[in-house]
């Protein structure tokens, strides 16, 4: 009896163990349930709705950029890419039936091929990865008539930058190209996703924001292998806005043509308002390929290849200026009153300074010179002792003044800012002191200083224009004001009349045989690395200006006869066409 009761007692307890058990373990249910259902309920609801809803976003076609006439410059053309989804994709035997239906309609495509472009295209089941892309309406018709063409297969319409000009204007324009992970991070406000489209360089990079659509969004119900089932939603894309550059297709066309395959840059504007109507840098570059993809080997050779065609010369290039350059120490002397236009300098041919001889291009010497026959002659001695005169500080203050050494401000990206180098510089670029050798060298274009085409038709455009810098643009709709530098009229008057003479009967009479008056100045500037450069800077017509242009063909040799005609060509075809 005492043992039975010992045994019921063991039952009583272990059951009064279970019911505790039992009861937390109850107790714990209702948490959880309360938890889920009640205080994350709408968090799992949530993840439950994503887990069958997906968001698929197809892009927009970015705004037309045409010239100054509306012809296109780039474009936006819609293609058409096949898609599916991983799950569908996984079979050989299912790849090699999709590589056979594209082989009929003349698409290249092997199920190897096939396999390895969705590994490579892999992130998720439910997203999908492209089968073959850019083919036209066409194609896509032909492939989805075809009764054998698989059914787990869609068409998607993608929208392609295409650009006619191609390498014509590849350096203004520019491409687009994938947005990076980086360039997602850096401007996450803007929303930009894996695949989106972004502008590279050119007018594409800089206007990025006025030329970007908004892409279209749909949500569609999938199952649990993500594939589509029904659309739910759909916000149709938007356009991106076009822009008008001021840039003239036709007289850049021209400046290809006069270029002939030399290495330099032809670049004309307007010189009151300073639109860009020619901005050419040779060799270029066709943007087309860029934009539609490349091989790495492709980039690489583009990117290693001597000539550098990528690089926009005209805004990137900083080159010594020669003696274009002097029409800038003629004014600065004039306004500063260190000569007058009566001033003369005799030019035997050369200029003692301190224990250097500097010599004049012309080994005879141009005899005894003013300031107007100096500047028709180009006579060095003439300037470097005017030069001397204003000394190496007025001579850089005023050359800053005139936007040496500053951006010019143009709408493009990578402009250098040149090189206007003075006492400091120097002192901490080489340790050593400002000698009167180096402000004769900057009296002629030469030494340290160093310019970009654009910086230089800035320049003239201020003589032409009156005294006012103006800040050159590409695109039409804007009006960005120019600095007025306050020019005495009898000083700009006196160097006007002296680059006139230049044209009439000096160095640049090459420029002035082609229907219009020019107004300039040659140059032919040392080169470290062959022969000189060749430079002519004028504008035209000479008695009312409108545009101002400048040539320079790298290692050319004389400005006077190879890259004056240049400039003389080019404004007449401009002042032609505003006839």
């Amino acid at each position: 009896m005492t043992r039975d009761i010992g045994r019921r007692s063991q039952l009583n307890l272990r059951l009064s163990h279970l019911r505790v058990f039992v009861g937390y373990t109850l107790l714990g249910l209702a948490l959880s349930l309360l938890f889920f259902q009640v205080l994350r309920g709408e968090h799992y609801s949530s993840l439950s709705t994503q887990n069958k809803i997906r968001v698929i976003r197809t892009s927009s076609p970015r705004g037309e950029i045409t010239d100054v006439h509306g012809a296109p410059l780039a474009v936006s053309v819609r293609t058409f890419d096949i898609v599916g989804y991983p799950p569908d994709l996984k079979d050989a035997r299912i790849l090699g039936e999709v590589a056979a239906a594209l082989q009929k309609q003349g698409i290249p495509a092997t199920a190897e091929g096939l396999g390895e472009s969705i590994r490579k295209q892999y992130w998720a089941p439910y997203r999908p990865v492209t089968v073959a892309s850019n083919l036209t309406l066409g194609q896509v018709a032909s492939l989805v008539s075809d009764p054998f063409f698989p059914k787990f297969l869609s068409p998607t319409p993608v929208f392609r930058r295409v650009y006619p000009a191609g390498a014509l204007a590849a350096h203004v324009v520019g491409y687009v190209g994938e947005v990076t992970k980086d360039e997602i991070s850096s401007r996450a406000e803007e929303k930009y996703r894996v695949g989106d489209l972004i502008g590279k360089t050119g007018i594409e990079l800089v206007h990025e924001g006025t030329l970007r659509g908004l892409a279209a969004e749909e949500a569609v119900e999938v199952d649990a292998v993500g594939r589509r089932r029904r659309s739910l939603s759909r916000i149709p894309p938007t356009k991106g806005q076009d822009l008008r550059l001021t840039l003239d297709l036709g007289a850049q066309r021209e400046a290809e043509q006069l270029l002939g395959g030399k290495k330099g840059v032809i670049v004309a504007m307007d010189i009151k308002d300073g639109g860009v109507k020619v901005l050419y840098s040779a060799p270029s570059y066709d943007p087309n390929p860029l934009t539609w993809g490349v091989s790495a080997g492709e980039w690489g050779r583009l990117l290693k290849d001597p000539d550098r065609p990528m690089m926009n010369r005209a805004i990137s290039g900083a080159y010594p200026p020669g003696s274009t350059f002097k029409a800038v120490p003629a004014l600065a002397a004039l306004v500063e009153k260190v000569v007058t236009p009566h001033t003369t300098v005799y030019c035997p041919g050369q200029l003692k300074v301190g224990n250097r001889i500097f010599r004049c291009w012309k080994r005879g010497g141009h005899g005894t010179v003013s300031l107007v026959t100096a500047l028709k002659d180009s006579c060095d001695v003439y300037f470097y002792q005017v030069g001397l005169w204003l000394g190496a500080d007025r001579l850089i203050e005023w050359s800053s003044r005139l936007g040496v050494g500053q951006v010019t401000g143009i709408d493009l990206p990578g402009e250098s800012r040149g090189n206007l180098a003075g006492r400091e510089w120097k002192k901490r670029r080489f340790s050593e002191s400002w000698f009167h050798g180096d402000t004769v060298n900057y009296s002629i274009g030469q030494g340290f200083l160093l310019m970009t085409p654009l910086q230089l038709a800035r320049v003239y455009a201020a003589l032409a224009n009156g005294g006012t810098l103006v800040v050159p643009h590409l695109s039409a709709g804007e009006h960005p004001r120019g600095t007025d530098l306050h020019l005495p009229r009898e000083a700009l008057g006196w160097v006007r009349k002296g680059m006139e003479e230049v044209v009439k009967s000096g160095t640049g009479r090459a420029s002035g045989v082609y229907g219009v008056s020019v107004t300039g100045k040659t140059g032919t500037a040392q080169n470290p690395h062959g022969d000189d450069h060749a430079w002519f800077v004028g504008y035209a017509p000479s008695d009312n200006p409108r545009y101002v242009a400048v040539a320079l063909v790298e290692g050319g040799g004389h400005g006077s006869s190879v890259a004056a005609p240049l400039v003389g060509q080019v404004l007449a075809y401009l002042v032609g066409v505003e006839r």
